[in-house]
């Protein structure tokens, strides 16, 4: 509890003493660049084989002649969009995104960077923290869309490259029964899981103590307070919203 009062502590000292919003504009455009554009590349590849997969798995078990092909396509959609693409997608992210927050915040504080910004009286959690949540909550969506897309499409080259299924009954299962209220669930699932990711990682990195050693424990830390606050979110939000 005492950790979790701190953490709250430090989300309502992000809106207090800010600077003016001209110089958080560069700061959350690099801080996008560095969690969204970066991030491009892996998330890519993890989305792609997992639909890949999905697509030859569900393939496999459908052994009934009863069970049209088409539902390989749905069964696809409807996995990637709402659990696969925004909740592994920000697993992956919680590794790759937490960590570098983490450790970026605890090298900060170790070499006395931190407070060197508040001896000249710069809230130093405002502006290190705040535009690192505001981009993440920006690029987070747009990873998690690429994601859904790209899993979506590797589902169907994996099965109409191994001919498990027709391009024709592909595409008819996902467009079959589509119901629109998904992707905003995705997309919901994908601003909150920024907000615990990048707040989270900043809270266990802008709070390291020691050196080196303490700047590798914040980071794996970071990872794993994030991943189980998704995980838990993910049930909540589930239960909540659909």
């Amino acid at each position: 509890m005492k950790s979790f009062g701190k953490y709250l502590i430090l989300l309502g000292s992000l809106f207090t003493n800010r600077e003016r919003f001209n110089v958080y504009v560069k700061r959350i455009v690099d801080e996008a660049i560095l969690i969204g554009i970066d991030s491009v590349f892996i998330v890519v590849i993890v989305s792609t084989f997992i639909g890949a997969v999905t697509a030859v798995q569900t393939a496999y078990n459908l052994v009934s002649p009863l069970i049209p092909l088409y539902i390989i396509g749905t069964i696809v959609r409807d996995m990637t969009v709402l659990e696969l693409a925004p909740t592994i997608t920000c697993v992956v992210l919680a590794g790759k995104v937490g960590s570098n927050i983490a450790g970026g915040l605890g090298t900060m504080r170790i070499t006395e960077q931190v407070d060197a910004l508040e001896v000249m009286g710069i809230n130093s959690a405002s502006y290190l923290i705040l535009p690192k949540i505001i981009a993440a909550i920006l690029t987070f969506p747009l990873l998690v869309i690429i994601a859904a897309f790209l899993s979506i499409y590797g589902g169907y080259l994996a099965g109409v490259l191994t001919g498990v299924i027709t391009e024709k009954e592909y595409i008819y299962g996902i467009r079959y029964q589509f119901s629109g209220y998904n992707i905003t669930f995705a997309i919901i699932k994908s601003l909150v899981f920024a907000f615990l990711i990048s707040s989270i990682s900043s809270y266990q990195g802008f709070y390291t103590k020691g050196g080196a050693l303490e700047v590798g424990q914040s980071s794996t830390q970071a990872v794993t307070n994030s991943c189980i606050a998704v995980l838990c979110a993910d049930y909540l939000l589930a239960q909540l919203l659909l």
